[in-house]
């Protein structure tokens, strides 16, 4: 029987692109699922803010640990975790954690480059190389998707920013990268240019207002879209939406529209789900 990371490996090479639609909890997994996900990804923003800390690894490793295993304990389907930048001040760290979600069965990750602390300038790449090395060793099969934010931070040559995307993602598929995730990265044509210049699949990202459709992206080249902490940012907008329509108008038709039932909750956990 094919592993979960097996089966997310599959995932990345059908005749359509992988979307995901991210989760921060084991009831939005559930959803997801039940909406018609193939696989599960997280948002670390997501997860952060629902236990009640920033985004950017504010969160302690245990929580984020613990957090997954709650999801993954619920799912059906593969499960890639958001690890940010490990989790961890050191390679060997990092190596922990990621083992520590092998070991829930979890089927990938992604870990990125980001910035160096306090500035907004890209983190060198070999640390992030480093890491998906020592990851690499723990399983041959385990998913690493490679994240950089070189379409995050500023850039005053897009020719240079596209440049240094393509540096980037060979050095992390030389160290065992199985994808390339670049937030930010939009253009058709640098989409279609970095998918014609990497073997890995490349994802994009698409939780943001007006991005472009997964129709679009697909012809472009992508075989990954992401929403990150999207769904969640539409999820508490609701919820202020609901509230402040309560509190002034005394009316709950926002939340009367849209709520699932009591019944159709509890089945999402019930045995036979």
């Amino acid at each position: 029987m094919p592993s979960q990371s097996d089966l997310f490996h599959r995932l990345h090479s059908g005749p359509a692109p992988l979307i995901l639609v991210n989760a921060w909890d084991a009831a939005s997994a559930r959803v997801i699922e039940r909406a018609g996900a193939s696989a599960i990804a997280t948002t670390s923003a997501g997860i952060a803010w629902s236990l009640g800390y920033a985004d950017g690894e504010r969160m302690p490793a245990d929580e984020l640990v613990a957090a997954c295993a709650r999801i993954r304990r619920v799912s059906r389907v593969p499960l890639s975790v958001d690890l940010e930048r490990g989790y961890g001040d050191s390679t060997q760290a990092v190596r922990d954690v990621a083992a520590a979600l092998i070991d829930l069965g979890v089927a990938g990750i992604n870990i990125e480059d980001g910035t160096r602390p306090g500035t907004r300038e890209l983190a060198p790449p070999d640390v992030l190389c480093e890491r998906i090395a020592a990851i690499r060793a723990l399983d041959a099969r385990f998913f690493i998707n490679a994240r950089t934010d070189t379409h995050i931070v500023p850039w005053d040559d897009p020719a240079a920013r596209f440049e240094e995307t393509l540096r980037r993602a060979t050095l992390c598929a030389a160290a065992g990268a199985d994808g390339i995730f670049v937030p930010g990265l939009s253009s058709p044509e640098e989409i279609e240019g970095l998918s014609r210049a990497v073997a890995l699949p490349v994802n994009v990202y698409a939780g943001y207002a007006g991005a472009p459709t997964a129709e679009s992206l697909a012809r472009a080249g992508a075989r990954r879209i992401s929403l990150g902490c999207g769904p969640l940012q539409a999820a508490l907008g609701l919820v202020g939406q609901l509230a402040s329509e309560a509190f002034a108008r005394g009316r709950f038709d926002a939340m009367d529209e849209r709520m699932l039932s009591v019944g159709e909750l509890n089945a999402l956990f019930s045995p036979a789900a």
